[in-house]
C-alpha cells in the first residue's frame, strides 16, 4: 500500500498540472447552490443541503470524524426493553475523512457506522469507517484524490474534476473499475446471514460484528460469487428480501448499456443470473418494490448523460420534459420481454415503504415517498417537499387506478414491522423532513383510515424532537411475544433512532413506544459523541449472522 500511495503521489502532481491547465479559463464559473471556498490556489465549492453547511463543512474536524472502539454508555432515562438484548442497533451515515478538494454533496461522503449494542439491559456505543479501497488509499496519502460522484455530475466545474479522474484513471493511479470507488454509506443489509453496507454505485461491502472486543470490522467488497467478473460492477443501496424463501431482489443502474439491471441472490447468498431491461437513457433509480409476484422500477426526472464530460456539461440533471413511468416485470423472470410501463406524471419514487398484491393478484399497491419540485432534486434538496403515497396498478388493464397521499406532511424514510414486507400492512412509521437531511420527528400512519375514494389524511400519532433536535430514520424492531407461540400485533414494537441537540451538542439513542398515541420514549441512552446525520439503519442480532464470509 505504501509503494502504490507514493506512485499515486507523484501521479497526482502531474494531475493537478492538468487541473491547472483545464481552470484557467474558467475561474467565474458560478454554481448554483455551492459555496465557494478558499483551498490553496483552488476554488472549491462545497454543496450545502439545508443543515448540511453545519453538519458537513463547518464540524469537519469534530472528533466525529475518528473511530472510536466500544464505549459504555449511560441509560439516562428509563430502562431497555428485553427484545433488544442481544442486538445491535447500527446507521449508516456519509461523514468525509478530509476535507473536501473540489465539489461536494451531502451524499458523496465516506461511509461510517454507528452501532449501538445492548446487552442484560446496558448498551455500548463504537464508530468505524467502512474501510473501502477509496477511504485506504485517501488515509495512506492524508488528502482525498476520488471524486465525489453526485457532486462531480452535477455541475459544469465538476466536470474538470471529472477529467481530471480519467487522467488518474488512465495513468494507473487509481483502479476503480477493478476495486470500485464507492462509499458504502448508504444502507445496511442482511444478505444469506451475512451483514453488508451499500451504496448505489459500488458492489456492498461486509461488516463483521464480534460478540467480544473490537466491532464493526470491514471484511471487503462482496460480489456474490457471481458466475463472471464485471468491470464497474455494482448493486444499489435498497435490495428487499423475502422473509420466507431468504431470497434477496436487487438491481443495478449504469450510465452505459444496459442502463438497468435486475437480479436475485438465492437464500445461500448466491447471485443468480442477470436480466438486462431497456430503458431509453441513463436515470437515477434509488429504490425499487418487489411484492408476492413483481418487481417494480421507477423510471425518474433524474437524467443521466455521460457524454455531457465531454462538453464540460452537467453530466447529471433534471430532464422535466421527460414523464415518470413505472416498469413492471414478473420477479423470476429470464429475460425483459414480458415486461410492461407506465407513465404516471409527477411520480418521482426516492424510497419504496413497501409493495403487496390485492384480488389475487389483480392489483399492486405500492407505498412510497415521492420527491415534490424534483428540479430542485440536484442544486437544493432544503427546497424538496416529500409526499408518502398509495399506488394501485390495476395489472389486467396495465394503469394506475388510484393514487392518493396518506398524510399532508413532508415525510420519507419511511418503515414498517419487517414481518409484513411484500403484504399488506396497516402501520407506517416515518420520518418527518424538515429539510433534508434534518428529520424533526417521527409519524404514525395507519392506512386503514384512508376513506373508500381515497382521501384523507392517516396521521394517528407523531413524536417531534423538540427546538434544534433532529433525528434519524425511524426503525421499528417488533415486541417479542410473552409466550412463545403466541402473536402479537402489528405495532406491538419499538421505534429506534439516534437524535443530536444542536443547542446542547449533546447525543441520543432513544427507543419509543411504537404502539403509544404519543411514540412514548420509553428508554434513552447519552451518547459519548455526536452521530452525524445519516440515512438507512438496521437492527440486528448475533443470532441473525452465519459463517464467515
Amino acid at each position: 500500500m505504501e509503494d502504490g500511495a507514493s506512485d499515486l503521489a507523484g501521479g497526482i502532481a502531474a494531475a493537478r498540472q492538468i487541473w491547472s491547465d483545464l481552470k484557467k479559463s474558467h475561474d467565474g464559473v458560478v454554481v448554483s447552490g455551492f459555496k465557494e471556498v478558499a483551498e490553496s490556489r483552488l476554488c472549491v465549492r462545497l454543496w450545502l443541503c439545508g443543515g448540511a453547511s453545519v453538519d458537513v463543512v463547518s464540524r469537519l474536524e469534530e472528533s466525529s470524524r475518528l473511530s472510536l472502539p466500544p464505549t459504555a454508555c449511560e441509560v439516562v432515562e428509563g430502562s431497555l426493553p428485553p427484545c433488544l438484548n442481544g442486538g445491535a442497533y447500527i446507521q449508516n451515515s456519509p461523514n468525509p475523512q478530509f476535507m473536501p478538494h473540489g465539489p461536494y454533496h451531502v451524499v458523496d461522503g465516506d461511509g461510517m457506522l454507528h452501532s449501538i449494542k445492548i446487552s442484560q439491559g446496558k448498551a455500548t456505543f463504537c464508530s468505524r469507517y467502512i474501510t473501502t479501497y477509496k477511504y485506504n488509499i485517501e488515509r495512506v496519502l492524508g488528502y482525498p484524490v476520488f471524486p465525489n460522484l453526485f457532486a462531480m455530475f452535477n455541475s459544469r466545474i465538476s466536470a474538470y474534476t471529472t477529467l481530471l479522474n480519467f487522467a488518474r484513471v488512465i495513468t494507473g493511479q487509481i483502479n476503480p473499475l477493478i476495486h470500485g470507488l464507492g462509499t458504502a454509506n448508504t444502507s445496511l443489509s442482511l444478505i444469506g446471514g451475512k451483514l453488508f453496507a451499500l451504496c448505489e454505485y459500488d458492489l456492498p461491502y461486509g461488516i463483521e460484528m464480534k460478540s467480544d472486543g473490537d466491532d464493526l470490522i470491514t471484511i471487503g467488497r462482496h460480489d456474490f460469487h457471481a458466475s463472471k467478473k464485471i468491470l464497474m460492477n455494482n448493486m444499489t443501496a435498497h435490495p428487499k428480501i423475502d422473509s420466507q424463501t431468504g431470497e434477496v431482489f436487487a438491481f443495478k443502474y449504469h450510465v452505459i448499456p444496459p442502463f438497468l439491471t435486475f437480479f436475485r441472490i438465492d437464500g445461500n447468498g448466491r447471485k443468480q443470473k442477470d436480466v438486462p431491461i431497456t430503458i431509453k437513457r441513463a436515470s437515477v433509480i434509488h429504490d425499487f418494490a418487489v411484492s408476492k409476484n413483481y418487481a417494480i422500477f421507477p423510471d425518474t426526472q433524474i437524467a443521466i448523460n455521460p457524454l455531457e464530460v465531454t462538453r464540460c456539461g452537467r453530466v447529471m440533471t433534471v430532464d422535466l420534459d421527460k414523464t415518470p413511468r413505472l416498469g413492471v416485470i414478473e420477479r423470476y423472470a429470464e429475460d425483459e420481454r414480458e415486461m410492461w410501463w407506465i407513465d404516471v406524471p409527477g411520480l418521482n419514487i426516492l424510497h419504496v415503504v413497501n409493495a403487496w398484491e390485492e384480488d389475487d393478484g389483480g392489483k399492486i399497491v405500492i407505498l412510497a415517498s415521492n420527491v415534490l419540485s424534483v428540479e430542485h432534486t440536484l442544486d437544493r434538496m432544503d427546497l424538496n417537499h416529500f409526499s408518502m403515497e398509495k399506488i394501485m396498478i390495476d395489472v389486467e388493464e396495465r394503469k394506475v387506478v388510484n393514487r392518493v397521499p396518506v398524510s399532508t406532511k413532508s415525510l420519507d424514510f419511511g418503515g414498517i414491522n419487517p414481518e409484513y414486507a411484500g403484504k399488506k400492512n396497516r402501520y407506517v412509521y416515518a420520518a418527518q423532513i424538515e429539510t433534508m437531511p434534518k428529520i424533526l420527528g417521527v409519524v404514525k400512519i395507519d392506512l386503514s383510515l384512508l376513506l373508500a375514494g381515497g382521501d384523507g389524511d392517516c396521521t394517528v400519532a407523531s413524536r417531534s424532537y423538540g427546538p434544534g433536535c433532529y433525528g434519524s430514520e425511524p426503525l421499528f424492531v417488533p415486541r417479542e411475544p410473552s409466550n412463545q407461540g403466541a402473536t402479537t400485533e402489528e405495532d406491538d414494537g419499538y421505534l429506534l433512532s439516534y437524535v443530536h441537540n444542536e443547542n446542547t451538542q449533546e447525543s441520543l439513542f432513544v427507543v419509543m413506544d411504537a404502539k403509544s398515541p404519543t411514540l412514548e420514549i420509553v428508554a434513552s441512552v447519552k451518547l459519548p459523541r455526536r452521530v452525524p446525520y445519516g440515512f438507512h439503519s438496521i437492527f440486528v442480532k448475533q443470532s441473525d449472522l452465519r459463517r464467515p464470509l
